[in-house]
């Protein structure tokens, strides 16, 4: 089988559009959580979230195909957008049916839905003309598939908060098999609506004024939007048009807890970790920094804790381990693509970013996490980890390009 590398990465988060913005503000552990103001919303509980600021989806997309595009379906584009721009790759190699399209979203078109049934039992006004392909939770793939002419593989996976790295994993799979030569993958999430938040905070989750993973004072998750991408190539068709990589990506693992549609489990977890390592040929002690799932929420840090010291033993004690999600909350099923960007940014930098909001951590999670600020490091090797509802579980790896 042929070894993959990433030539390009794209985001669209609450820190901005670009990984550049996303790294800044991961690195400097600036959190980007802001007042939630939602048209519909007044009654909300939940009076914060990560949104991505000052959004106009019209300096980047043109009019025709923003009429078929969710706001999900925008920050795919933008993202994918950037991590082709950056990969170099001209667009008569990136079309035909040697490239595959693989993205992941937990909702879909969100937006859409939440629009149309307001319109039709409140105000008994018809849907949009476009309502289902907008919200059809492939609908980013297929457009960026269309824009980009791509006419290999293309599907989306829906898989909760496991969505884009179980995307990113499934088209590594695909380019070492020989399937395919290339893939734009990652994932995209916009569900900040009113219906969605009330139902979220249903489930007494969400945090009402910060996302503190593996703190004692945690008290819940903070939701937030946009989309990560990345190009993913075989070595050899890299190598073939003088392609400057980014990093490889040498290790997925995934594994369901097969238990429990909400409560995580700690063997899942440790079961995708162990995997991902056994893919990539690497020993616990090859990993120099871990991107944890960390999302704020009691149970998940106490059992991605107890994970991570189950797959790393002794070592935890030394291995530093930060989440992402107190900066640009937690996006679902964009997640594992963000959070991927911001792990292949410490390795390329060799810094690895803060853990922020833990100024206490929680002695029921036992782990090395960096809460004075970003820490320079020799990085071997990277792990970013998405442990999903509905026990789905996705473990990233990725080394130095070179």
């Amino acid at each position: 089988m042929t070894g993959v590398v990433i030539t390009g990465m794209g985001a669209v988060s609450a820190a901005g559009l670009g990984v550049a913005s996303l790294w800044e503000a991961a690195r400097d552990g600036v959190s980007k959580v802001g007042p939630l103001s939602l048209p519909r919303g007044e009654s909300l509980r939940i009076r914060i979230a990560a949104s991505v600021p000052d959004f106009d989806p019209t300096r980047h997309i043109d009019e025709v195909t923003l009429r078929r595009c969710d706001r999900f379906t925008q920050f795919s584009h933008i993202a994918a957008a950037e991590a082709i721009a950056q990969s170099g790759i001209a667009p008569d190699e990136l079309a035909g049916e040697r490239t595959g399209a693989i993205f992941g979203s937990g909702i879909g078109g969100m937006s859409t839905v939440d629009e149309g049934c307001y319109l039709f039992y409140c105000s008994e006004q018809r849907p949009q003309p476009m309502a289902i392909p907008k919200l059809m939770p492939s609908s980013a793939v297929s457009d960026i598939s269309i824009t980009h002419e791509i006419t290999g593989p293309c599907f989306a996976v829906t898989s909760a908060c496991a969505s884009a790295s179980q995307s990113i994993g499934v088209a590594m799979q695909l380019i070492r098999a020989g399937i395919i030569d290339r893939a734009i993958a990652g994932g995209s999430e916009a569900c900040l609506t009113p219906v969605t938040i009330r139902a979220w905070e249903m489930l007494r989750v969400l945090s009402p004024n910060a996302c503190r993973p593996f703190a004692r004072t945690r008290n819940g998750m903070v939701i937030g939007e946009g989309a990560g991408a990345f190009v993913l190539e075989s070595e050899a068709a890299a190598a073939r048009r003088g392609a400057t990589p980014l990093a490889r990506l040498v290790g997925y693992g995934t594994a369901s807890d097969s238990r429990d549609i909400i409560q995580p489990d700690v063997g899942g977890a440790s079961a995708a970790m162990r995997a991902a390592l056994s893919d990539a040929g690497l020993a616990p002690e090859d990993i120099g920094y871990v991107n944890a799932h960390g999302t704020g929420t009691v149970l998940n840090d106490i059992n991605e804790s107890a994970a991570i010291r189950e797959v790393f033993g002794a070592y935890t004690d030394s291995l530093p381990v930060s989440s992402t999600k107190p900066v640009i909350g937690h996006t679902l099923g964009a997640s594992g693509a963000l959070e991927l960007a911001v792990a292949i940014m410490a390795l390329r930098e060799q810094i690895i970013p803060p853990q922020i909001n833990c100024t206490e951590p929680d002695p029921k999670c036992p782990l090395n996490l960096p809460t004075n600020g970003a820490v320079a490091a020799r990085l071997g090797a990277v792990m970013s980890n998405s442990f999903a509802f509905g026990g789905i579980n996705a473990t990233l790896i990725a080394t130095p390009a070179s």
